[in-house]
């Protein structure tokens, strides 16, 4: 059965298609027209092993915030479609990735319930390229809220601004495939006390 995502999402602000599979093989074609971010979105497909397409459309010509977040809306909720009804996938994931002097640590529970918590280091630069790292918290709380998933994500230290974001991503997309993976143990059992998830 294939486990896949397609959302449209079309406003005033921004025009946002995205693809997923999340039996894929880490094959991406991501077009937002935030460079920083595109990168992003690519390690996520790539280190998840899902197969990501993202175009956004959106109104640069204001600022990024829009296209960031209305792109990371669609993932989220893609995200979710593709997940189906959960039978047989372990629903808990965690990892935790280096990148150099900066350490990321996620995990991730496929709850039904939206819950972030999310900390990175104070006084970071404020933006890479045209990216404002303060949206890195925005993109999350985006994601989660469209994913329906509880999220959290602890960076304990690090120091270049690059590093912070992308070793969030890196074990974001880790997390997520553990816990999107289906468990050879528990085929047709959905992973849940209370039947629902």
């Amino acid at each position: 059965m294939s486990r896949t995502g397609r959302v449209q999402r079309t406003t005033k602000e921004t025009s946002v298609l995205v693809e997923i599979d999340l039996d894929g093989t880490g094959k991406t074609d991501i077009a937002t027209g935030v460079g920083f971010y595109d990168h992003m979105l690519d390690q996520l497909g790539r280190h998840g092993l899902f197969d990501l397409t993202v175009k956004t459309d959106g109104d640069l010509h204001i600022d990024t915030h829009h296209t960031i977040e209305d792109t990371a809306l669609a993932l989220g909720a893609a995200f979710k479609q593709a997940l189906g009804d959960k039978v047989g996938i372990y629903r808990f994931g965690n990892c935790t990735v280096p990148l150099d002097e900066s350490l990321a640590q996620v995990t991730v529970d496929l709850s039904g319930r939206p819950y972030l918590v999310h900390t990175e280091p104070e006084k970071m630069a404020p933006m890479i390229g045209e990216y404002d790292t303060t949206m890195t918290r925005h993109i999350l709380e985006s994601f989660v809220a469209q994913a329906q998933i509880a999220l959290h994500v602890h960076v304990p230290y690090g120091r270049n601004a690059h590093h912070i974001v992308e070793c969030q991503f890196k074990a974001l997309a880790r997390a997520l495939r553990y816990a999107s993976e289906r468990d050879p143990r528990a085929a047709g059992i959905l992973p849940s006390t209370k039947g629902a998830l």
